[in-house]
């Protein structure tokens, strides 16, 4: 993996590191891992809303609030606990009025790079 850090040889970590790769040369558009979200039942719930969300689309807080029938700020605080940021996109989780936050990388600045990689910049006009 690059990095240069201590690596632990298995098949699913080999299979990761090549779907990770193919998604930033822009060859996958979608992760084919068995991911398990160790967290509460909304917590996976909102993962689970998040991780539905199409390449290329977005939604806001408020509309996975909606189909949760729960507030868009706790949708916010499930999106801030996702333990896999890029795997499962939160980036594509945007507030009603701007871009919201973002947990992973660099923060905001990831967010946008991301959308962008994903071909949902203009959602950012």
């Amino acid at each position: 993996m690059a990095g240069g850090g201590a690596r632990a040889e298995s098949p699913l970590l080999a299979e990761a590191e090549a779907q990770i790769t193919a998604y930033f040369e822009g060859a996958r558009t979608r992760f084919d891992l068995p991911l398990r979200v160790v967290a509460g039942p909304f917590q996976r719930r909102v993962c689970a809303e998040i991780a539905a969300i199409p390449h290329g689309e977005t939604r806001t807080y408020g509309e996975i609030a909606a189909r949760l029938g729960k507030p868009a700020q706790a949708v916010g605080r499930g999106c801030g606990g996702n333990p896999i940021p890029l795997l499962i996109p939160c980036h594509r989780v945007l507030g009603a009025t701007g871009l919201g936050g973002f947990s992973g990388g660099m923060g905001v600045e990831t967010k946008v790079w991301l959308l962008r990689h994903e071909g949902a910049a203009g959602l950012l006009i």
